[in-house]
């Protein structure tokens, strides 16, 4: 096994996966559990690095994640490929991605969109010469993405060492900063209008008013075991993140007096 086998196997096949091989069109991310490790966003049709590259940044700068993998397909798209230190299911990778998108990408038509994969189908794999354009698609640096502008593909074969040089910079996101990224991602619920108070007889004494405290969701401050237990008792976080919290404070401890 070569280094770019080993780093693609590090980042982004099922535990036990055998490693890809040069003449394998596609990998397969989805292991026989129904879960992966890996996601990949595509934006194609146009090629489109400025406008992917916000959610490159945004990841990172407002949601704390590791750097994904930049990527050109060979045809007409960049990717983003993210990685997962533990397995989930593939209903909720698809989830983060869709979120992403509506977050850093409103305004791009959903037909311009691929969340991969997609239910029994694998990846396209990266680096591989495309038959039907006779180029390559790459890993690639992030100053060097917007260099190929609306012609994401190289002309000769990348070299794996430079390629699993790329990988081997790169991290997966632990389930803690899942669940703070997915908290995160969350849209803001609008503030509800409040009813006018009925009006008073110019002569009637003002009753005191009766306040209530509302809270929604973890606050800001959080130790972190707190902020787990938080998402674990929400119930309106999803199903899958709060087992995953649970599990976290398994292995985190009991909380901090």
């Amino acid at each position: 096994m070569n280094r770019l086998q080993t780093e693609l196997c590090r980042m982004y096949l099922p535990s036990g996966a055998t490693p890809p091989q040069g003449d394998v069109a596609e990998l397969t991310l989805l292991g026989p559990d129904g879960e992966l490790r890996a996601a990949v966003l595509e934006l194609a049709r146009p090629a489109d690095w400025p406008a992917l590259s916000a959610v490159w940044q945004g990841v990172q700068a407002d949601l704390g994640l590791p750097a994904p993998a930049i990527a050109i397909n060979g045809l007409d798209g960049y990717q983003l490929w993210f990685s997962w230190t533990q397995p989930l299911p593939l209903e909720q990778a698809q989830a983060f991605l869709q979120a992403l998108c509506t977050r850093y990408l409103p305004g791009v038509p959903a037909r311009r969109l691929r969340l991969l994969p997609q239910p029994g189908q694998g990846v396209p794999q990266v680096p591989a010469l495309r038959p039907d354009t006779g180029v390559w698609s790459a890993f690639v640096a992030p100053d060097l993405a917007a260099v190929f502008g609306d012609e994401p593909a190289i002309d000769l074969p990348p070299g794996p060492d430079a390629q699993a040089d790329l990988l081997a910079r790169l991290s997966s996101m632990r389930s803690g900063d899942m669940l703070q990224a997915w908290e995160r991602l969350q849209p803001v619920p609008a503030p509800q209008a409040t009813e006018a108070p009925p009006a008073r007889h110019p002569g009637a004494q003002l009753a005191p008013a009766n306040h209530t405290h509302i809270t929604a969701g973890p606050g800001p401050g959080l130790s972190p075991q707190a902020f787990l237990r938080a998402v674990m008792d929400d119930p309106s976080v999803p199903l899958a993140l709060r087992i995953e919290a649970a599990k976290a404070l398994l292995v985190a401890g009991p909380t901090p007096d």
